[in-house]
């Protein structure tokens, strides 16, 4: 398996796990707050798929399926085509509101392209320093796995959320 194929794998678990954490929820639902202040459903994956389509276009140089898709528009939220949920307040986590099944269609064409990228690199394009404003630098692979920790780590949120809000009562 070379390290391209590697981190496909890897990054083909979360829109399962997303899918899994809304599949069948009403909008109502996905926005509901297991507590008073937390993220919702409905921001958790749309958040994990913006967080992956921004930083995967970077690194490709290409722009956001966000917008050259326009996904923005389809989604409608009221925030600048840039947002991504960095820094959100509690108020502007309750604005996300969509769909189980736009959330996971914008999720699957990050996923489509994100594997498409992944196909394009060869095991030493992956030392390439990308970030040299760290110490140390950020290689390519390194910031593939940040990427896909943060993606992992919001999916399993969104699977937690799923059990306190529906199957914990």
């Amino acid at each position: 398996m070379t390290p391209a194929e590697l981190l496909t794998e890897a990054f083909a678990r979360v829109p399962e796990t997303v899918e899994r954490a809304v599949d069948g929820l009403s909008t109502e639902q996905l926005a509901t707050r297991p507590a008073a202040g937390a993220n919702t459903l409905a921001w958790l994956a749309w958040h994990t798929a913006r967080g992956q389509d921004a930083q995967v276009a970077d690194l490709a140089g290409t722009e956001q399926v966000w917008t050259a898709d326009g996904w923005v528009e389809r989604f409608g939220l009221p925030f600048p085509a840039d947002a991504l949920g960095y820094g959100m307040s509690s108020e502007d986590v309750g604005r996300v509101r969509a769909s189980a099944e736009l959330l996971t269609a914008y999720l699957r064409a990050v996923h489509e392209r994100t594997v498409a990228y992944l196909g394009t690199l060869a095991p030493e394009d992956l030392d390439e320093v990308v970030d040299d404003a760290w110490d140390p630098p950020v290689t390519r692979g390194a910031r593939l796995v940040s990427i896909l920790d943060d993606c992992t780590q919001h999916a399993g949120q969104a699977g937690y959320v799923r059990g306190l809000l529906f199957f914990s009562r």
